[in-house]
């Protein structure tokens, strides 16, 4: 099949977040498996900066077309990627067998939704979790919803969830429950088949062995309920004492609020934020965690939890994940969003060795279950129904 994935930042934008990592592996794994794979994205690297990459470049087989976003300050003001020269190459779009879209409030699947209308192209639609209107900007998403959601939803094929939550979701927004099809989100084994020695992290960052290194990797940003888990760390802390908290990623406009919390807790001494890591760097970081913690008020299917696991780490996350119910009790804890719910399950996984390590052996079986090569095949299931 020729198929098309659509998705407003592609590899190597990490800075975006899972979506990007999942879109990904799933047209790396496509290409693998015989199909040939084009992607429609934007240059953006980040909310201030564009990737130095050819317009258009094959990435592990794929063809990845990087369109000129026209405006950072769109980017920056409302999340919209516009890139002009998306419409320049509709004739293109009649040529598919399927197409794939990531995200939903994009103006990438504006275009691609009136084209594909045009030239009876089938399509998938994949939310990634975007589909509430919940945190900032709710007025712009509902204009959106009314203007261009709606229609994108009701013609779309199938829909794709991660979770039973964001099944619910597509419900919510009218989806009928035959175009919705649950297929969580797939990892490459082979990249964590040599994980880095244990120890490079700590002496890259002066961390004492000793320490037990709490770890969050992902965006700074309010929705992933930093504040909750730099609270629940600081009694932690005290009592404790040999415990640093690190915090991984990059800063989505809550950095400076959560350095002030941090700064009046008085637990600067024991918190360790860096930016964005990435390959080795970022492997390192999670080898030499004792636990990962993922305190969301709200995600669906977050691909630093599948990491962290496929690095063998105990985690803890907040009920709020929708990939919770994967997880329970199965490689770590599932905890109310709450800060003392949290700092208990703290104390009880950095005091308790042989649960962690009874989590750790656990790690190595659930991961499998979300091998990319297992992933993969039930999504191409769905491009085939629907192909045209």
């Amino acid at each position: 099949m020729k198929i098309l994935q659509v998705i407003p930042y592609f590899s190597p934008a990490y800075a975006f977040g899972g979506p990007v990592k999942a879109a990904y592996q799933i047209s790396k794994e496509l290409v693998k498996r015989g199909h040939e794979v084009v992607v429609y994205t934007t240059d953006a690297k980040n909310l201030d900066s564009r990737l130095n990459v050819e317009p258009v470049k094959f990435v592990d087989g794929i063809k990845v077309h990087y369109m000129r976003n026209l405006s950072f300050m769109l980017i920056k003001g409302s999340k919209l990627f516009v890139t002009t020269e998306i419409g320049l190459g509709a004739k293109e779009i009649r040529e598919f067998d399927v197409i794939h879209l990531h995200e939903y409030r994009t103006y990438q699947n504006i275009i691609i939704h009136r084209y594909a209308k045009k030239y009876d192209v089938p399509y998938v639609l994949q939310a990634h979790g975007s589909l509430p209107r919940i945190m900032a900007k709710q007025w712009l998403k509902r204009i959106y919803d009314t203007l261009f959601g709606y229609k994108l939803l009701r013609d779309a094929s199938k829909v794709i969830a991660l979770s039973r939550v964001e099944a619910e979701q597509y419900k919510s927004m009218n989806v009928t429950e035959e175009k919705i099809v649950t297929i969580p989100n797939g990892i490459d084994l082979s990249e964590y088949s040599n994980l880095p020695l244990k120890g490079c992290f700590r002496a890259k960052f002066g961390i004492k062995k000793e320490e037990k290194i709490v770890l969050y990797l992902g965006r700074i940003h309010k929705i992933k309920g930093l504040d909750i888990l730099v609270k629940a760390s600081a009694k932690v802390i005290e009592d404790l004492g040999d415990v640093r908290l690190v915090i991984v990623g990059p800063d989505d406009g809550y950095l400076n609020e959560l350095k002030t919390l941090i700064n009046a807790l008085e637990i600067e001494n024991n918190v360790l934020i860096l930016g964005p890591l990435y390959g080795d760097e970022k492997l390192e970081a999670y080898v030499d965690a004792d636990v990962y913690v993922l305190p969301s008020r709200y995600e669906t299917f977050p691909m630093s939890l599948l990491e962290a696991v496929a690095c063998g780490i105990p985690v803890i996350l907040t009920e709020n994940c929708g990939i919770a119910e994967y997880f329970r009790d199965k490689v770590g804890r599932v905890v109310d969003l709450n800060p003392d719910h949290l700092r208990e399950a703290l104390f009880d996984m950095l005091l308790d060795q042989d649960r962690r390590s009874t989590f750790r052996e656990k790690c190595k079986t659930v991961i499998k279950e979300f091998e990319i090569s297992k992933i993969v095949p039930k999504l191409e299931e769905v491009y085939k129904e629907i192909a045209r």
